[in-house]
């Protein structure tokens, strides 16, 4: 059980109902993570923030959905999973198959997003600390000096959003469900 409040517009701290409206405007709801975050009307405009500076970066926009995809998957938020999913079917209008076989964690059909995608959950996984090959590999897939550091900025906005939705319990949106996420069961040295 959460000790988060999800408001609505009205009933959100002041600072945040036009953020929330903002929100209203774009996604034709206001989702569930945006509510929650509202109890900081600062950390709400800080993630509004992150996203539209996303949206500014060399990054086409489905190449920024597979970042917040990847790193979504690597930090096991099934809230995130599930809203990148849909934004990336639906809005982006990425390749079905591309998202799914990204969030059954299999190789993609694309091998430049495929290295986008190995490299993120890399840049999650190792905290920041990619070097070598894992680097190497990234920019020999076509990639810029300047994109690793916009995969940094992705996944500092999926951090921020990821651990709130981990910490504050965030309820799928009824938007969000015909794309619920569950973490596929990772298998011991048993299972092989």
């Amino acid at each position: 059980m959460s000790q988060f409040n999800i408001y609505s517009i009205p009933k959100a701290p002041l600072a945040a109902q036009s953020l929330l409206e903002g929100a209203q405007q774009n996604y034709g709801f206001v989702p569930n993570l945006l509510g929650g975050l509202a109890e900081s009307p600062t950390v709400l405009q800080a993630y509004l923030n992150l996203g539209a500076i996303l949206d500014k970066t060399s990054l086409t926009p489905v190449e920024r959905q597979v970042v917040l995809l990847s790193a979504s998957i690597e930090n096991h938020c099934a809230y995130c999973v599930a809203a990148h999913s849909i934004i990336a079917k639906h809005m982006v209008k990425a390749d079905a198959a591309m998202v799914n076989a990204l969030r059954e964690q299999q190789p993609l059909p694309d091998k430049k997003l495929d290295a986008l995608a190995t490299f993120t959950r890399a840049v999650v996984k190792q905290r920041g600390m990619v070097v070598g090959k894992a680097l190497d590999s990234f920019i020999a897939a076509g990639y810029s000096r300047a994109q690793v550091l916009e995969v940094v900025l992705g996944v500092t906005m999926k951090t921020l959003s990821n651990y709130a939705n981990h910490i504050m319990h965030t309820p799928l949106d009824a938007q969000f469900q015909a794309e619920a996420w569950e973490e596929p069961a990772q298998c011991d040295k048993q299972c092989a």
